[in-house]
């Protein structure tokens, strides 16, 4: 076996096993009796994307400020939210404009994050915070536009059969992130390293869905 056919086959078993799955799995039944009372209300999906959103943004504005738990507690609002949308739109009939509204706030929503622990300690973050940006546009990119080629060749999901769009698997998911963000707003000190770390993880998945996504369109 080549090593290019080896980092593939490893990549697709971590794929599978990363904790957006098992998350997933966890959570899914708070979040469907909470999405039927706000769907047996009247709550439209994309306002509640909206309005977690926003929720999100003034997360990353209070860790700008150094408040930091504040910040936190936002974040995880943020996070409900993004679960409680895609509950409810599958309740309601999944659309399109939905999950691409879904999927394009989440990323600004992340980045957001890391911007404004730049903001809050300029002289120790910024260059860790920029290199995380940097290593944000890498998954995001790779993740996306294997999402538009699996949509033109209808290649499906089986693991995460209800999301919008196809989640190509990697070292750094939903759920990895916002485990590193939890624990920048409680060591906001160790920002620079939690940061620089996470930044090489977001790198070698970038790498490793690059190969996997080229090997699985090619062939």
């Amino acid at each position: 076996m080549t090593l290019k056919m080896h980092l593939t086959s490893q990549f697709s078993t971590l794929g599978r096993a990363m904790l957006d799955h098992l998350s997933l799995k966890m959570i899914s039944p708070v979040l469907k009796k909470m999405a039927t009372v706000l769907h047996r209300a009247g709550v439209h999906p994309d306002a509640v994307s909206v309005i977690g959103f926003l929720i999100g943004m003034a997360g990353a504005g209070m860790i700008a400020g150094q408040f930091y738990l504040v910040g936190l507690i936002l974040i995880l609002g943020n996070r409900l939210a993004d679960g409680l949308d895609g509950a409810i739109a599958r309740l309601a009939g999944t659309t399109d404009s939905g999950a691409y509204l879904d999927i394009c706030l989440d990323f600004i929503f992340y980045s957001a994050v890391v911007l404004g622990f730049a903001f809050a300690d300029p002289g120790r973050n910024s260059l860790p915070a920029a290199l995380l940006i940097f290593s944000f546009i890498g998954t995001g990119s790779s993740f996306l536009a294997f999402a538009i080629l699996a949509q033109k060749n209808n290649i499906s999901d089986l693991r995460l059969p209800g999301k919008g769009f196809y989640y190509l698997g990697g070292l750094a998911e939903g759920t990895e992130t916002i485990g590193v963000f939890i624990l920048f707003c409680l060591f906001p000190y160790h920002f620079p390293l939690i940061a620089l770390s996470f930044a090489i993880i977001c790198l070698v998945s970038t790498v490793l869905r690059v190969i996997h996504g080229y090997r699985r369109l090619k062939s």
